[in-house]
């Protein structure tokens, strides 16, 4: 009997997406069978490509659950703790392999985009030459392998013990017998670094209109990015951290950041304008999952970012459900003295800026570009200004909103029905990303002048950042470079790039892999459940009653567990799919 093939380009919208579903058990439409798909190798390319915007807020890609959630950038948000199964990341005491169900779809849809991209390799190998020549077949091929280190890089970096599928495995229909222990975590992220190497060694530079295009200034961001990690040790609090520096790798990193730097890729002017749809493709963004408005691609709904519809601001969109919530710690964090940060005081005081009212304390003007406050204008535009009704869950999660997901509200939504969604790219590697990291390995090599000259640079941006969008907070900012030689040693270069990659980098979705990639993640995490749980805004209702909001108590119950924590568990399904094939992490057995 043949196998029916769908290809699906776009998700479909409803209750849950069914792009996955490559095989049906009824007679389905617009299919082809096997032998027609597999003829067709331009399409089953097309059709890998297509899983990079395939997701939903249940298994959303950008990974904004594992990456932020369970940092201390950021707090849940929604409508309560049962809100989403993601309040278990939230306080991880809760997180087992059944909870939140919400990993086992991500797995499973992750494995899904896996499949289509062995499929494509393997249409690519029966009749690529021949439907599109040899040069064409081969570029295709390294696009395919950089998609398939792309999710294969999501799945290690979330569940580490991983099977590891490749088109050999679907060519011999052994998938179940293929172990998630039978490659070492190294030897994983070595597959990954190979798919990645082999995009790097054909793919050219991007093209002109080619944006969502793998190329080979991608792949080597990708490359730098898997030796980082390697870089600092297994990922496991005890052998991780700087005691177990690889500086081989660390020169790897910036080897491969080489090729950024002498790419057209670079700085954009403003840090506001990277978070702008309309400067989505700009110079900034070095690989990015490419979103669009229906009004543009004359599709029903078009291609929304559908890994974000839960972050929108409360009452402020047609559908905001308010979560991905910043934290209290993260706004101190943006605090200065004398235009630097506040390293050891920050998080003494509670604190956060009033519009129209500066006082003595000021701030990094990246603050206004992330993070969205009361008495400020919503996203640069007055006519929406947020209030304290814009949170759905106040007593819960507080009264910030995320601003970098989003668009401006005068600019709608790309569907507002009974979702919200916007045409906001998810960047995968902007180029200041890259260079953050560049600047983590030159501190680590001993290249200390030249990594302060990386975060000087980006302060530098950060400082020029405040009269095209925040001129009503101007008075409020304050920000300096650091003086020549301030990396005098690495423990100090250390705690400066780490809290620059903080400020700049804030609800990227990154933090915790931040925090567990240098070994501090039970520190820090355990710090901020103490501390935000005092949490208080303070303000004057319209009846003019000063009114003090507690909110975060619920982390009372939090903490984070080294030796156990630092990657989340095999989902149940996945270890009961073959009972005895997989094995679970450590500390969830």
């Amino acid at each position: 009997m043949k196998k029916i093939y769908t290809y699906v380009f776009a998700c479909a919208l409803g209750l849950g997406f069914t792009g996955c579903n490559d095989f049906l058990d009824y007679n389905p439409t617009a299919v082809v069978d096997e032998d027609k798909a597999f003829a067709e190798p331009e399409s089953m390319v097309n059709a890998a490509y297509a899983m990079l915007g395939d997701c939903w807020y249940t298994y959303p890609f950008n990974l904004f659950p594992y990456g932020d959630i369970t940092s201390d950038d950021c707090l849940k948000g929604g409508s309560g703790s049962t809100d989403t199964g993601y309040h278990a990341f939230d306080i991880w005491t809760t997180l087992t392999p059944t909870t939140p169900g919400e990993m086992d779809e991500l797995w499973y849809r992750l494995y899904c985009a896996i499949s289509r991209c062995n499929r494509a390799l393997v249409s690519l190998e029966q009749n690529g030459v021949s439907a599109l020549g040899e040069e064409t077949t081969n570029q295709r091929v390294a696009e395919v392998r950089f998609l398939r280190g792309h999710f294969y890089y999501k799945l290690l970096t979330v569940f580490r013990k991983i099977p590891w599928i490749d088109e050999e495995v679907y060519k011999n229909q052994t998938f179940e017998q293929v172990r998630n222990d039978a490659l070492t975590y190294e030897e994983l992220f070595q597959n990954v670094i190979d798919d990645f190497q082999a995009a790097y060694d054909v793919l050219p530079e991007k093209g002109p209109g080619e944006d969502g295009r793998a190329n080979k200034i991608a792949a080597a961001a990708y490359l730098a990015k898997c030796y980082l990690n390697l870089a600092w040790g297994d990922g496991y609090e005890a052998t991780t951290g700087v005691n177990h520096i690889n500086n081989e790798y660390m020169q790897k990193v910036v080897d491969y950041t080489d090729d950024v730097i002498n790419s057209q890729y670079g700085y954009m002017e403003d840090f506001g304008d990277i978070f702008l749809p309309e400067y989505k493709n700009s110079k900034e963004s070095v690989f990015a999952v490419q979103t669009s408005d229906y009004e543009d691609d004359n599709t029903t709904y078009g291609r929304a970012n559908w890994s974000n519809t839960l972050n929108g601001c409360w009452g402020m969109w047609s559908c905001g459900w308010d979560f991905h919530k910043p934290s209290q710690n993260l706004v101190n964090a943006f605090k200065t003295k004398n235009g630097l940060p506040m390293f050891d005081d920050y998080n003494d005081e509670i604190d956060y800026p009033i519009n129209g009212q500066p006082t003595n304390q000021k701030w990094d003007p990246r603050l206004f570009h992330t993070v969205g406050m009361p008495t400020f204008p919503y996203k640069y535009e007055e006519q929406y200004m947020m209030t304290t009704g814009n949170s759905r869950t106040p007593s819960e999660y507080g009264f910030y909103t995320s601003l970098k997901e989003v668009p401006q509200r005068s600019q709608g939504e790309t569907f507002n029905g009974s979702w919200q969604a916007f045409a906001m790219n998810d960047y995968v590697f902007r180029y200041t990303d890259v260079m953050l990291m560049r600047a983590e390995a030159l501190i680590e090599l001993n290249r200390l002048d030249e990594a302060e000259d990386i975060v000087n640079d980006i302060r530098s941006r950060a400082a020029n950042s405040v009269s095209k969008h925040i001129a009503y907070a101007a008075d409020q900012c304050e920000i300096a470079l650091y003086p020549a030689g301030y990396f005098s040693d690495k423990e100090t270069a250390r705690k400066c790039l780490r809290w620059e990659r903080r400020l700049e980098m804030a609800m990227e979705n990154g933090r915790y892999f931040d925090l567990r990639r240098w070994g501090i993640a039970s520190q820090t995490l355990n710090a901020y459940f103490e501390s935000e749980q005092k949490s208080v805004y303070t303000y004057v209702n319209q009846s003019g009653e000063t009114v003090n909001q507690t909110y975060g108590l619920y982390y009372k119950d939090a903490h984070y567990t080294a030796g156990k924590n630092e990657f989340f568990p095999i989902p149940y399904n996945q270890m009961f799919y073959i009972p005895g094939l997989y094995t679970q992490n450590k500390g969830y057995e």
